[in-house]
């Protein structure tokens, strides 16, 4: 399984928890982050993600290689979307195998954080007054 990833098509999240299931894993956390309707008080209609594909994809499998050092985990593994989205779309996904669920839980945001810090991937929303606006997908 590959440890990070950008995916064009729409994300399933039951295979990516499959793979990381484990005889050691007593815990799974795992974080589901969708496109939201609204961004500061507009309403938005659709985004498209954009990345940097070569560098995010290094930068997201040193991420996901520092959590497996710094956490007491078992496996681990992160996909972003790319491409077009609409509200209620899966737009990332994290998840986290451990022994037990403290390591789990903080490694799963831990990875997130850094995956929005880190990876070069911008955000484009649509709004529904017909304006639109670059983010970095920390918003």
């Amino acid at each position: 399984m590959k440890r990070f990833g950008l995916c064009d098509v729409v994300l399933d999240p039951a295979p990516l928890r499959r793979q990381l299931h484990s005889p050691q894993a007593g815990a799974l956390a795992t974080f589901e982050g969708w496109v939201r309707d609204h961004h500061a008080g507009r309403a938005v209609t659709a985004l498209r993600y954009e990345a940097y594909a070569d560098l995010a994809e290094a930068e997201g499998l040193r991420i996901v290689a520092e959590a497996a050092r710094r956490f007491d985990i078992a496996d681990a593994a992160c996909v972003h979307r790319v491409g077009d989205l609409v509200p209620g779309d899966l737009a990332v996904w994290v998840g986290v195998s451990a022994a037990h669920r403290g390591p789990a839980f903080d490694a799963c945001r831990w990875i997130l954080d850094e995956v929005k810090s880190r990876v070069p991937i911008w955000k484009h929303e649509r709004y529904a007054d017909g304006d639109a606006e670059w983010l970095h997908p920390t918003a």
